[in-house]
């Protein structure tokens, strides 16, 4: 089986791999192979939210029409953003 070193890895990350192997009950080796399984597995039609695909989900919102702000009396945020800068 291969083996894998990692150089300077951040202590932020290492805590929170740590947190997770004490969390499952699982090695550090044990919880790095989870990981690494996890985020290369990933497919978005595998992943079910209120029993819909996460796929679906995301071609719904991508679908929705863009809102104008000015429709509902709103300030525009570009406005809002420069007002700020100009501060």
């Amino acid at each position: 089986m291969a083996k894998l070193q990692i150089e300077n890895l951040p202590d932020e990350l290492y805590s929170q791999i740590e947190c997770l192997a004490s969390e499952k009950n699982f090695t550090l080796n044990d919880a790095v192979i989870h990981l690494l399984t996890q985020s290369l597995s990933f497919e978005p039609d595998k992943i079910m939210i209120n029993n819909q695909p996460m796929s679906a989900i995301l071609q719904r919102i991508s679908n929705r029409p863009r809102v104008n702000p000015r429709d509902f009396g709103l300030t525009d945020s570009t406005i809002l953003i420069q007002e700020d800068r100009n501060r």
